[in-house]
C-alpha cells in the first residue's frame, strides 16, 4: 500500500471507530422526563429543601412537649470549716470552747426539673401553623422545579428533532446535488451546457454542505445538553422521532384560566407562603402576653457529715413577662406585616404574569397549527413545482437558475414542514405547562 493511501486510511478508520462508539438510543419523552426528575441535581436540591422544611416543622412541634432535665454534681471539698448555729444553740459565754466542726470534704447534688408550657400568647400554635405552611410552600416549589425540568426536556426533544430532521433532509439534498454536479461535469465536457451552469451547481453543493455541517453541529450540541440533563453517558446519541411522543397528546383538555391558576405550583407555593407570613404576624403579637408554665422538680443534697436531703419534690406554676416588649415588640409586628405585604404583591404580580403566559401560549399554539397546515401544503406545491421545472429544463424550456431555485424551494419547504410539526408539539406542551398540566399530561409521579 502506498504511504499516501495509508495516511488517508488512518483518519477514516478512527472516524468509523468514533461513529460506532456512539450509543444510539431511542428514548420516549415520558421516560426521558421521568429520568430527568429523578436524577437532575436541581430537582434533588428542591426535594432536599422540602425535606429540611419538614424537619424544621418537627423541631417546632417538639416545643409542645415538656422539658425534662437531669443534673448531678459530685464536688470534693478541701477540709471545709462548717459551723451550724441556731438561736438556741448559740452560746453567750465567750470563754466556752466552740464545738469541733465536722469533717466535710465532699458534696453531692442531684436534680430533676420539668417545665411544661401552658400559655404563651398562642405563640406555639401560630409557630406550628407558620412552619407547616412554609413546608407546604417548599413542597410546591419542588413540584414546580420538576415541571420546569420536564419542560426543558421537551424543548430539547423538539430542538433535537428539528436538527436531526434537517440533517436527514440536507443529506438527501446533498446526494442529489452531488449527482447533479457529476452530470453537469460530463455535460460541460461534452459542450452541452456552459461552464457557468456547472459552477452554479457546484456552488449550490457547497452551500448545502455548509448547511449540513451546521446542522450536524447543532445535533451534537443539543444532544450533549440533553444527555447531560438526563445523566447519561457522553457516548449516548438520542434519536428523536414522532414515535417518542404521546400519541394522544392533542386530545388532552386545556383547563380554564381559573383552573389553571389553581393548578400552578409556583402560585400555590406563594399562597402557602402568604399563610405562613400571616401566622408569623400572630407569633410576633404573642410577645405582648405573659408566659405561663407548669414546673416541677426533685432534689437530692448530701453534704458529708452535715446534712442529707432526700425526696425534696416540688411542683408549681411559673409566670414570666418581658416588660420591654410593650415598646420593643411593635417593630417585630410591623416587620412581620411588611413581609406579608411583600408576598401579597408577589402573588398579584405572578397571577398577572401567569394570565399573560396562558394567553400567549394559546396564541402561539393556534399559530403553530395554522403554520403546520400551510407548510404541509407548501411541500406538495414545492414538490410539484420542482417536477415541472425539471421537465422544462430537460426539454430546454428552463435554465439552470430556475432548476436550482426550484430545488432549494423544495428543500426549504420540507425543512419548514419538519420544523412546523415539531413546533406545534412544542407549543402544545408549553400551553400545558402554562396551565399547570405538564406533569399530569406526562403521567408523572
Amino acid at each position: 500500500m502506498k504511504i499516501s493511501n495509508l495516511i488517508l486510511a488512518v483518519p477514516l478508520f478512527f472516524g468509523i471507530v468514533s461513529a460506532n462508539a456512539q450509543q444510539k438510543t431511542s428514548l420516549s419523552l415520558h421516560d426521558a422526563v421521568q429520568m430527568a426528575i429523578t436524577k437532575n441535581e436541581e430537582v434533588l436540591l428542591a426535594d432536599a429543601k422540602a425535606q429540611t422544611k419538614e424537619y424544621d416543622l418537627g423541631v417546632v412541634k417538639n416545643n409542645r412537649y415538656p422539658d425534662f432535665k437531669l443534673s448531678g454534681q459530685y464536688l470534693r471539698l478541701t477540709n471545709a470549716d462548717v459551723k451550724l448555729k441556731s438561736s438556741n444553740e448559740a452560746s453567750t459565754d465567750p470563754n466556752e470552747e466552740p464545738a469541733s466542726s465536722p469533717k466535710v470534704n465532699q458534696l453531692i447534688l442531684a436534680q430533676a426539673n420539668a417545665n411544661m408550657p401552658i400559655f404563651s400568647g398562642f405563640k406555639l400554635k401560630h409557630s406550628i401553623t407558620a412552619s407547616e405552611n412554609f413546608y407546604k410552600a417548599e413542597k410546591a416549589n419542588a413540584q414546580y422545579t420538576k415541571e420546569e425540568t420536564a419542560m426543558r426536556v421537551v424543548q430539547y426533544y423538539a430542538e433535537l428533532y428539528k436538527a436531526q430532521k434537517s440533517v436527514e433532509l440536507l443529506k438527501e439534498s446533498l446526494k442529489s446535488s452531488q449527482q447533479r454536479v457529476t452530470d453537469f461535469t460530463a455535460m460541460e465536457k461534452n459542450g452541452i451546457i456552459a461552464r457557468n451552469d456547472l459552477l452554479k451547481s457546484q456552488l449550490q453543493e457547497s452551500r448545502i454542505q455548509l448547511s449540513l455541517d451546521d446542522a450536524e453541529k447543532n445535533v451534537r450540541i443539543i444532544n450533549y445538553n440533553l444527555i447531560t440533563l438526563l445523566k447519561l453517558s457522553p457516548e449516548t446519541m438520542i434519536e428523536v422521532s414522532p414515535d417518542n411522543l404521546d400519541p394522544d397528546l392533542f386530545s388532552k383538555t386545556i383547563k380554564s384560566e381559573a383552573e389553571a391558576l389553581s393548578n400552578r405550583k409556583d402560585l400555590e407555593a406563594l399562597d402557602f407562603e402568604q399563610k405562613a407570613t400571616e401566622a408569623n404576624i400572630k407569633v410576633a403579637k404573642s410577645n405582648y402576653y405573659p408566659s405561663l408554665s407548669l414546673v416541677g422538680g426533685y432534689a437530692f443534697i448530701d453534704l458529708q457529715n452535715v446534712v442529707r436531703v432526700e425526696n425534696a419534690m416540688n411542683i408549681g406554676v411559673g409566670l414570666s413577662y418581658n416588660l420591654s416588649s410593650l415598646f420593643k415588640n411593635s417593630k417585630d409586628v410591623k416587620a412581620a406585616r411588611s413581609r406579608s405585604e411583600e408576598v401579597k404583591l408577589q402573588q398579584t404580580i405572578l397571577t398577572d404574569r401567569i394570565k399573560s403566559q396562558i394567553v400567549e401560549a394559546q396564541e402561539d399554539y393556534d399559530l403553530s397549527v395554522k403554520q403546520n397546515k400551510v407548510y404541509s401544503e407548501a411541500v406538495d406545491q414545492a414538490g410539484e413545482n420542482f417536477r415541472i421545472v425539471k421537465d422544462k429544463y430537460d426539454n430546454g424550456l428552463s435554465d439552470t437558475n430556475d432548476l436550482l431555485e426550484a430545488d432549494v424551494e423544495d428543500l426549504t419547504a420540507k425543512i419548514n414542514q419538519a420544523y412546523a410539526k415539531a413546533n406545534m408539539v412544542l407549543k402544545y406542551y408549553e400551553l400545558l405547562d402554562a396551565t399547570g398540566q405538564l406533569t399530569q399530561s406526562l403521567n408523572l409521579n
